[in-house]
């Protein structure tokens, strides 16, 4: 079984992507191979509705995303919804998550944004029939404490997210 992470944020010193990192272990531990994308390194255009779905990186990403059995998408929290490459990223390859399962790992700044990423996984559910598992980690500034890493108290929500995942994935795939 195939899990692709994608980390969402674009900026250098990233929460999300510390976040995203440390669910390769316990992933893999579950029994998945873990695609590890970091939309930093890949620069996608803007959603235009036409054109933008040719370019070249889009192409790219929704190959990667095609043999893939379930996600993680470890998003930023900006101004109480997630961040706009997390849109820009389902408007142009959401295909990749129809009918699969996909796991939720938020990075905000603060604890009122925590049911934000609802919307969005609504939108997951009705424009892609995605699966969102029913747990998703949830860390602001007062989980990372100034740490450089992923406390441990994270990492244990983490843990929980990545067997979720692996387990709703594995079920999907045994069914198709």
């Amino acid at each position: 079984m195939r899990i692709a992470v994608v980390c969402c944020s674009l900026n250098p010193t990233s929460r999300s992507a510390r976040l995203a990192e440390a669910l390769h272990a316990p992933l893999a531990a579950a029994g998945a191979e873990v695609e590890h994308i970091d939309l930093r390194d890949h620069p996608l255009p803007l959603c235009d509705g036409a054109a933008a779905y040719a370019d070249p990186n889009v192409s790219a990403l929704a190959g990667r995303l095609a043999g893939c059995d379930g996600f993680v998408l470890a998003l930023p929290i900006y101004n109480y919804t997630v961040n706009a490459a997390a849109k820009n990223l389902t408007e142009l390859v959401g295909r990749s998550f129809t009918g699969k399962p996909v796991g939720l790992l938020c990075s905000a700044g603060g604890r009122a944004s925590y049911m934000s990423v609802l919307g969005f996984a609504n939108g997951l559910m009705l424009d892609f029939r995605s699966w969102i598992v029913p747990r998703y980690v949830y860390a602001d500034d007062d989980d990372f404490d100034g740490a450089d890493g992923v406390p441990e108290a994270i990492r244990t929500r983490i843990a929980g997210l990545a067997a979720d995942t692996a387990a709703a994935a594995a079920a999907f795939a045994a069914t198709a």
